[in-house]
């Protein structure tokens, strides 16, 4: 009987707890005390105290409440019932236990769903007409809480990682730079190229904030339960009626661990006055400190003391050997297909190398995601226009093209003048596509052509072009992992046609063809490090030049130097570590094994001799594929940012850095008849190491902006050439090269206003750059193997860049320039020998040519802003060269009735006038 009694007991126990645990909700904190004769605001305390309740009301609504009531273990509805009942206040209770108290009705605290979705507006025949209707109001968007991971995925940390992409409301294109940062934590994170950001943060509510520089705020309030996913959209532009002010806790200048770093926004470039009215990428480069140009109408820039060719130039991957058309005087890349700009003058990212002094990293549009719009313009010498839209949902496309019909303005030129049969014009063309076909993978395709032809007489002609394809993939493994894979090909030739004589009429060609395959990962560790990892491989194939008679009466013989064929292979990895919330280091690794390939044939010479063709001994012949020679070394990467406060940091920097290819050049920027030779048994690649250290410090909310940079380089195996060298068309190159090396050293000095009506930034450089010819070197020594200045040595260099906004649509800007002279062997004396008269020079660069300073003047006038119209236009008009200051380019000599006389070269010796008519529609 007691059995059965204990087996019935059991199973009433049994029944009573499974539907306790079936049928009970989890229940909020409860409340026990006594509470006697306590004001309501007394109560409401000793509450919060002792729970995680919080309340929320009026005062007025409870000050005639007194709270008399003993609790043991009573849940709060029920205490609050029978406190708030006889008073008729009502009281409502959300999921974060919060208590809202009010007097006239219970408050509703939850959102019914699908409230912050807007539907697509449609047509009579259901056709959506409002293709973005479907993004998140954006304002409910700034103030609804974000629900970000899942809880469960991994209860026992205590932090979440947030990962997504910021991309532009107006465009979906990716947002490169934006600072993503909360309001109460430390934690930082800066999206990359193609618009993604990760940031790890604690557990619990806060507010995230998006900030494009030089454009609007977005924030999101979250509530982090573990690692998810955040996409926002935001503007990337700023049009405005009235004032707007943005800032932010901290700056990216003082933010980024990369030393000379310089990003150019398309802001920026359209308030740059440019020569003949267009908007030019090179020449916004020149305003920055450190970087210069031997003269006006250059091709190339030189930085921190290098040559024109030891800088990489980049367009979407591709690299561009000539980035100018017409000499200089126009950029190669079209404004308008134009989406950032970054310089690396130092602590250049571990993914990048092959040249010694810089990489200019250009990246272009490839479409909006919204509807087909465009623009250009039109001018006194080019004209231009460009198109972007999408194709379908998930593709986009960006098409852009320029031309010039400068011709015209040689018939201005005097009757008697030698130029004035003369003809030059250029051409270009971007074609891109982008292809989503979801949120994983993004195919890319880009093209770029470009063309220039010239003569400066009736019978020779000049022509060079580039040409550049590429297909990259983007691919995300998770949130963590990201993969960049390109395969690319870039051609730049030039040719020139002389008939001038038909005996000696000649045609004479050089073409390069560069192949590329390059991956790229980066991988999140955790939210202290971000792994940068990957392998590039540049397979060369040069033709130095071909000569052919042109014409059946030409006696000129056929020549041709030996094809060269190169495989350099990098591979690297770097790291980008948070040792704490003020220091951030970024380090890494390159190791470049460069193969010089057959087939080729490679003079010899005596062992540790002077190399000249007395001292030629025969030659020896490689097969195709087959290594000559290899050139292997590591490449250092490492920098550092200290934040002394929100607003001050600390930056240094230490790189290496190797160069395969050489420029055969006699002067000092790149002409377009400028042949390429690679590094083989007898020409060593260029080496160079960079120390930087700076200060940077901003003022006033990051409205002024100061820095102040130090470096030094030295470096190794420069190309200089003896007198009298033959660089075109000689198989024998290494009998005329000299081994030199090289330092340069400086200190650039920078002060930008960011905001207000007017900004702009001024800019000091002191800089110097020195050769001398190498002790081991057995041929000629320059000057005697003393140190002597490079041609693009420039000692010292002011940079005023100003503008100022009348309205919101008028705005003018100044540009003001002043340099030293650079340098100039110079003819001192003359003396007879034989019985002939000879001129005796000065020691290499021992002289300067006369200062170069100049003005330039523009006004932007903006049409109005009504939305509605069919297209957006506006005038830029200005003067270049405003003073009309005769700069010279160059000095030269020549004998005239037997006397040497020296003559000024300048380019712009006036003031140029332009009015360019811009629209967009």
């Amino acid at each position: 009987m007691k059995m059965k009694k204990s087996v019935f007991s059991g199973i009433l126990l049994f029944i009573a707890t499974t539907s306790l645990l079936f049928s009970q909700t989890p229940e909020r904190d409860r409340i026990s005390g006594i509470f006697s004769g306590l004001d309501f605001g007394r109560f409401a305390q000793m509450v919060e105290d002792k729970s995680s309740f919080r309340f929320f009301y009026k005062s007025d609504d409870v000050k005639e409440i007194t709270v008399n009531i003993n609790a043991y273990d009573s849940p709060i509805e029920d205490l609050l019932r029978e406190i708030l009942q006889p008073a008729g206040v009502f009281f409502t209770i959300d999921q974060q236990n919060r208590i809202f108290l009010s007097k006239d009705k219970a408050l509703e605290v939850n959102l019914p769903a699908g409230f912050f979705r807007i539907q697509p507006e449609t047509d009579e025949d259901g056709k959506r007409i409002n293709p973005s209707a479907e993004r998140v109001n954006r304002d409910f968007a700034k103030n609804r809480l974000w629900e970000v991971g899942d809880g469960s995925s991994n209860p026992a940390s205590e932090n979440g990682t947030i990962s997504g992409k910021v991309t532009s409301f107006e465009s979906g294109e990716p947002i490169i730079g934006a600072l993503v940062y909360t309001s109460d934590q430390d934690a930082r994170s800066i999206s990359d190229e193609s618009g993604n950001y990760v940031i790890t943060l604690p557990k619990g509510r806060h507010t995230l904030i998006f900030q494009n520089f030089g454009a609007y705020q977005e924030q999101r309030q979250i509530n982090l339960s573990g690692d998810g996913r955040l996409d926002v959209a935001m503007d990337d532009n700023i049009i405005s009626l009235s004032e707007v002010t943005v800032t932010s806790e901290k700056s990216a200048n003082i933010e980024r661990p990369e030393m000379g770093l310089a990003n150019i926004t398309v802001q920026s470039l359209k308030k740059l006055p440019a020569v003949l009215g267009e908007v030019d990428v090179l020449r916004a480069v020149l305003t920055l400190p450190g970087v210069k140009t031997v003269g006006e109408a250059s091709a190339g820039f030189n930085v921190r003391g290098g040559a024109a060719d030891q800088n990489l130039i980049l367009y979407n991957e591709a690299t561009i050997y000539n980035p100018t058309h017409l000499f200089g005087m126009f950029s190669a890349f079209n404004p308008d297909m134009i989406e950032s700009v970054d310089l690396y003058k130092a602590g250049i990212p571990v993914q990048f190398g092959g040249r010694l002094s810089s990489v200019l990293d250009v990246k272009s549009k490839f479409g909006n995601k919204e509807k087909i719009q465009g623009g250009g313009g039109i001018g006194l010498m080019t004209s231009r226009l460009y198109l972007e839209g999408p194709l379908s949902e998930n593709t986009t496309f960006a098409i852009g093209g320029r031309g010039t019909y400068s011709n015209w303005l040689f018939g201005f030129l005097d009757e008697d003048s030698e130029f004035r049969d003369s003809r030059a014009s250029f051409h270009d063309l971007n074609l891109n596509f982008k292809h989503s076909p979801d949120p994983n993978n993004e195919l890319r395709l880009s093209a770029y052509w470009s063309q220039d032809a010239f003569r400066f007489d009736r019978d020779t002609s000049f022509r060079y072009q580039n040409l550049n394809i590429n297909v990259g993939w983007t691919h995300y493994f998770n949130d963590k992992l990201e993969g960049q894979f390109h395969l690319g090909h870039d051609q730049y030739g030039f040719g020139v046609v002389s008939e001038q004589d038909t005996l000696n009429a000649f045609r004479f060609g050089f073409t390069m063809d560069q192949s590329s395959w390059k991956n790229h990962f980066t991988y999140e560790i955790s939210d202290k490090h971000r792994l940068s990892f990957g392998m590039n491989h540049l397979f060369y194939n040069l033709n130095p030049g071909k000569q052919t008679p042109q014409g059946p009466e030409s006696i000129v013989l056929n020549e041709r130097v030996n094809r060269e064929k190169a495989l350099e292979s990098a591979f690297y990895i770097g790291d980008e570590f948070e040792a704490n919330p003020k220091l951030l280091i970024n380090y890494g690794m390159r190791y470049v094994i460069y193969n010089y390939l057959g087939p080729n044939s490679v003079n010899q010479y005596p062992f540790n001799s002077l190399r000249t063709e007395e001292t030629k001994i025969g030659e020896r012949a490689y097969e195709a594929g087959e290594i000559i020679n290899t050139y292997q070394g590591p490449e250092v990467r490492i920098s550092a940012m200290y934040a002394i406060d929100n607003f001050t940091s600390v930056k240094a920097g230490f790189n290496t850095m190797r160069q395969h290819l050489h420029m055969l050049t006699n002067t000092a920027a790149i002409a377009p008849t400028d042949t390429w030779k690679l590094s083989d048994p007898y020409l060593m690649p260029q080496t160079g190491r960079q120390f930087a250290i700076g200060y940077f410090k901003n003022f006033k909310n990051n409205i002024i902006e100061t820095s102040a940079e130090v470096y030094y380089r030295n470096m190794q195996n420069l190309v200089d050439f003896r007198s009298g060298a033959t660089l075109i068309l000689n198989n024998d190159l290494e009998q005329d090269v000299l081994n030199t090396r090289g330092r340069a050293y400086g200190i650039e000095l920078m002060a930008k206003k960011t905001q207000g009506k007017l900004n702009g930034w001024i800019s000091y450089t002191y800089s110097r750059s020195l050769l001398e010819t190498n002790p081991n070197e057995r041929g000629e020594k320059v000057n005697s193997g003393k140190l002597y200045p490079s041609n693009f040595d420039q000692p010292h260099d002011i940079m005023l860049v100003g503008n100022f906004e009348f309205t919101k649509r008028i705005n003018t800007s100044v540009n003001a320039n002043y340099s030293t002279g650079r340098p100039i062997t110079y003819p001192v004396a003359k003396f007879n020998y034989n019985g002939s008269e000879r001129v005796f020079y000065s020691d290499r660069n021992a002289y300067r040519i006369p200062d170069y300073f100049r003005v330039d003047l523009s006004f932007n006038i903006e049409g109005n802003h009504k939305i509605r119209k069919l297209a957006h236009a506006s005038w830029s008009l200005g003067i270049y060269n405003l003073l009309g200051r005769a700069n010279p380019y160059s000095v030269y000599f020549s004998p005239v009735n037997g006397t040497i006389q020296g003559y000024q070269l300048s380019i712009f010796a006036r003031p140029i006038p332009f009015i360019t008519y811009n629209f967009k529609f």
